[in-house]
């Protein structure tokens, strides 16, 4: 992993080894990455990706915000990519036309939200309480609100974290689906095109102050990664309140508790651990399973895992035939597999 950082830094990025990962993270949890190298735009993530090419034993994991990540307490032996914003205003334009807006990958939802609506376009308002980066948005197909990513994406540019190339997907080439696409831990979304509609009064303006309101009432703050697992099948209510039916609000696993406020958030201490969580999160699993014979699945992406804890909380949609079809498709054209 030194060579790599050494070949890596020789091209002038910012690189650590042995570097601060799960810190970064919203949970604020979980071990170092072998190697971290920040990137701010395409280019650095082609020379990220022509390196690798020369390293094709090595994991690779694209990483923005960490708002939807949960490193473990082992860390990640791997190449960890974290996008960063440049320093010039333009790495976080809105550029309007046509009726939709394109904006880099590594800009923040709200940041999204409140600036496609202050340049005059409309209909990405419910972006603005959901944290995280647009890349990791498009590769999760985040929602709330009542909508979601699929949306309103036109399409997206990405590069490969494995080979330097990069390709430009239409939104129904990623096999979008509920908190999930054809998108893989190397795959670094550059930027992204949305559809949007022109402004009507203020009525995008008054939809951006009640989902702020609404987030600030209903969901907690501190050390969370939002919802963490994902709503069962229609019919079967939501994840918070198959919890809340347990008695499981405010159940706690070291210093990982169900939060008081929303029962399917997990709130971490200052003491907690990475195995704390992934602890309460087995318990919430199980105790929900044995009394409603519902299976509680994660919506938090595991990084540095065992493969049967990542399995235990992986979603099966997410392993259909389209979405393997879509992401070898994707893989082919990134130059991924001959």
């Amino acid at each position: 992993m030194r060579t790599i950082a050494g070949e890596l830094a020789g091209l002038g990025l910012s690189v650590v080894v042995d570097a601060p990962f799960g810190a970064l993270t919203t949970y604020g949890v979980g071990g170092t990455a072998a190697v971290m190298v920040e990137i701010t735009g395409a280019a650095d993530a082609r020379a990220v990706g022509k390196v690798m090419a020369s390293h094709p034993g090595v994991d690779v994991c694209a990483f923005g915000n960490g708002s939807n990540t949960l490193v473990s307490d082992g860390g990640f032996d791997g190449l960890v990519v974290r996008t960063r914003p440049g320093t010039s205003p333009d790495e976080m334009a809105v550029v309007v036309s046509n009726a939709t807006v394109t904006v880099p990958a590594w800009m923040p939802l709200p940041v999204l939200a409140r600036r496609s609506v202050a340049a005059g376009a409309c209909g990405l308002e419910w972006a603005v309480g959901v944290p995280g980066t647009v890349g990791g948005a498009v590769r999760m197909n985040a929602g709330g609100h009542g909508a979601e990513i699929i949306d309103s994406l036109v399409s997206v540019d990405v590069v490969s974290l494995r080979t330097g190339q990069s390709a430009t997907f239409r939104v129904h080439e990623l096999a979008l689906h509920f908190r999930g696409s054809a998108l893989g831990r190397s795959h670094c979304v550059v930027s992204a095109t949305f559809g949007v509609n022109a402004p009507d009064g203020h009525r995008c303006e008054d939809a951006l102050a009640e989902i702020v309101s609404w987030r600030r009432q209903n969901q907690p703050g501190g050390r969370n990664a939002g919802s963490v697992f994902v709503n069962p099948a229609p019919g079967n209510g939501s994840s918070g309140a198959l919890i809340d039916r347990c008695g499981l609000r405010g159940r706690a696993v070291g210093g990982a508790a169900v939060s008081d406020k929303h029962a399917n958030f997990i709130q971490a201490s200052p003491g907690a651990t990475a195995s704390d969580i992934i602890g309460l999160m087995t318990l919430v699993q199980d105790q929900v399973r044995e009394s409603t014979g519902i299976t509680l699945l994660s919506e938090v992406r595991l990084v540095g895992f065992a493969d049967a804890v990542i399995a235990r909380f992986a979603d099966s949609s997410h392993e259909t035939v389209g979405i393997r079809a879509a992401r070898s498709a994707m893989a082919q054209q990134l130059g991924e597999q001959s």
